[in-house]
């Protein structure tokens, strides 16, 4: 094709994707057609030319991961799965923010074909792919060899103002240019305009000189419609291995609508019909039907993807020697594919832990993370910080630097919203990850944590320091309310275990889940071992809540505990038995897990017409569901203080007189 022909194709091609995001934003009624007119040419550059993909085998391992980390202009990101091949058909577009539309507002990881993850919290999806940049450097160090790419290493995405404007992606930047992931190539949406307007009013920071001193390599392309600009820096970006790479692409947002181009009002609202109209005359292109794809650009795509398809099935014909050569490593690839796990991994939790020793769970929680790190070779993490104290590290196994691409230990640093956004990534691409610091600090990782329970990531949390039974640290940080808030994001499982066994069977929980993120809730303090010849039923946290002890018959009250309280519940099922009082102790070290139970085993631990004391040192909040309007709850109302935990257990009521005397007066 001569180059003039060449060149009307692709501004064709590119003001094709231009209309289908314009014509469906305006049938929507709503969304974001700006980005998507402005960025469209550095869209199609990296598509068309650069992206390794089969729309026909999505979980191809050696493809290119793309992040719209932009996600509210997401019909960018679904015109071009249509145009490439994708499962999202015409009328997939034209249902853009419909009901079980396949095209929802913002890109949703598992709902919409060939969309890597879920975006649109800005600053998510650029900290999210460099937890996949990450975890492909450490996969192919592992499995890649000198003659064959089992794993795909690159990233690329498209990042924008208010992307850049979040401190996740300070933070994650940060790291990824310590680590030297040069497979990053992120294209910079630079138009300068937010929902409020110009972004002079509240983002003068000097882009270039930031993201150069964090060690990222910064090109820069003056216009965002030229296509050979764009196609340049792209290659350097490539080709720079040492380095994580920006690309600063000039765009105007709304490009072709007359009157809006270039203004804050095209960011988040349809264009209307008669701007819609200007802007298709100023362009050439026709103002009826709506969604429509001229044939030479429906070929140009399907030439396209056809390329990609022979590079891919290439690929897959060399995979086969791979697997001949590799039987191992294919064997371990076909596991992390699957989201499985090795065969008999669960023979490491069988840990003979002392039962004559107090063990925090934390401390439990270290063992038996390094038992099972022998045996799930991808088992991968880190601390925000905090190894030591969360009992995180991997012992027999080195750290993940640009050096040791194959260390399995993450030196996060303090980095709680970056740590838990990067494991999102970690998971999307096969790794397990877990990441560890305080419970306090779930709060600096909540967003990240939301959309790993969207997503329904295996993602390991491990908040140690569970309690006031912190101690002298005080109320900064001492958690509270924490238990509570994560109890309250959908798909999270929050697991508080009581001892050392049960933070095993936690592990086991956790590590089979695939609906979800696991917390796990540890303690500080040493905690004593529940004894299974007098409790027979303890560690039997698989089902969330079990009846730890029980009088036998129908009990006169029923306490319910979880944790470091359900060795003080038992204290005051003793002291009650002293007062004649039958009670009966229910562990409930999972509400997620209790509550996904049949009503008939659920009723059979808490059964109706018996009043219920909940003990739990954190907020009340939640616990009605469990005690009823006649129950009561021994928690935490106020924040902490600063004194040893045996104190501070005391002064907020968790001692066993005070509880048996409330217990007493429930129950008369």
């Amino acid at each position: 094709m001569k180059g003039k022909d060449k060149a009307a194709l692709e501004a064709l091609s590119i003001n094709t994707i231009r209309m289908l995001a314009v014509d469906a934003v305006e049938k929507a009624k709503s969304g974001h057609p700006g980005m998507p007119m402005g960025a469209a040419a550095m869209a199609y550059t990296l598509f068309a030319k650069f992206l390794r993909f089969d729309p026909e085998d999505q979980s191809w391992l050696g493809r290119d991961r793309f992040i719209l980390s932009a996600g509210h202009g997401s019909m960018l990101l679904y015109a071009l799965l249509h145009l490439c091949g994708y499962d999202v058909s015409m009328d997939d577009l034209k249902a853009f923010r419909q009901w079980k539309s396949k095209t929802p507002g913002h890109p949703e990881y598992g709902h919409t074909p060939g969309v890597e993850t879920t975006t649109g919290p800005l600053g998510q999806g650029f900290a999210t792919g460099i937890g996949m940049a990450l975890a492909l450097r450490h996969l192919a160090a592992r499995y890649n060899t000198k003659k064959h790419t089992a794993i795909g290493e690159r990233v690329f995405g498209i990042v924008s103002d208010g992307d850049l404007m979040e401190g996740v992606s300070a933070e994650s930047a940060e790291l990824a240019g310590h680590l030297g992931l040069g497979n990053i190539v992120y294209l910079y949406d630079d138009n300068n305009i937010s929902i409020e307007g110009n972004t002079d009013i509240t983002f003068t920071v000097n882009v270039a000189e930031r993201f150069g001193a964090a060690g990222w390599q910064v090109l820069t392309v003056h216009d965002g419609n030229d296509t050979e600009l764009i196609e340049a820096a792209i290659r350097r970006g490539i080709s720079e291995q040492e380095r994580p790479t920006l690309i600063m692409i000039q765009t105007q947002i709304g490009f072709g609508c007359p009157e809006k181009a270039g203004s804050a009002s095209c960011h988040g609202s349809p264009l209307g019909s008669e701007h819609v109209r200007e802007t298709k005359e100023n362009l050439d292109w026709p103002t009826e039907p709506m969604f429509y794809v001229p044939e030479e650009v429906t070929r140009h795509f399907a030439e396209i993807v056809e390329e990609k398809k022979n590079y891919v099935r290439t690929e897959r014909d060399a995979m086969e020697e791979y697997t001949t050569g590799n039987p191992e490593r294919a064997d371990e690839l076909s596991l992390i594919a699957g989201g499985k796990l090795p065969d008999g991994w669960e023979k490491a939790l069988d840990i003979p832990f002392d039962q004559e020793k107090k063990t925090a769970t934390r401390a439990a929680s270290g063992e038996i993370l390094n038992s099972l790190a022998d045996v799930i070779p991808w088992l991968v993490g880190g601390s925000a910080d905090l190894a030591p104290s969360n009992n995180t590290y991997l012992k027999n196994y080195s750290d993940f630097q640009k050096e040791n691409l194959g260390g399995r230990n993450i030196r996060f640093g303090v980095r709680e919203h970056a740590m838990a956004a990067l494991l999102n990534g970690m998971a999307l691409v096969g790794l397990v990850p877990y990441g560890g610091t305080f419970l306090m600090f779930a709060d600096y990782m909540r967003p990240a944590v939301r959309l790993a329970a969207l997503m329904r990531l295996r993602v390991v949390y491990v908040f140690t320091h569970d309690s006031i039974g912190l101690g002298e640290d005080g109320p900064t940080h001492q958690p509270v309310e924490h238990l509570a808030g994560l109890r309250a994001v959908p798909n999270v499982a929050v697991i508080r275990p009581a001892d050392s066994a049960e933070t095993a069977a936690a592990w086991k929980i956790a590590l089979g889940r695939t609906s979800g993120p696991t917390a796990l809730i540890l303690s500080r303090q040493g905690l004593p071992q529940l004894d299974r010849t007098t409790y027979p039923k303890a560690h039997e946290i698989e089902k969330g809540g079990y009846t730890l002890t029980d009088p036998g018959g129908k009990p006169d009250l029923i306490i319910i505990a979880t944790g470091a309280e359900v060795h003080l519940a038992l204290s005051v099922c003793r002291a009650l038995a002293e007062k004649k009082v039958n009670a009966r102790v229910v562990n409930m070290a999972c509400f997620e897990l209790f509550d996904e139970q049949p009503e008939e085993y659920r009723t059979r631990v808490l059964p109706e017409g018996v009043k219920r004391i909940a003990i739990e040192a954190a907020a009340p909040f939640g616990w009605e569901k469990y005690v009823g309007i006649d129950g009561d709850i021994v928690g935490v109302e106020t924040f902490g203080a600063s004194a040893p935990a045996d104190v501070l257990f005391d002064q907020y009521g968790f001692s066993v007189e005070t509880i048996t005397e409330r217990a007493l007066k429930l129950i008369t």
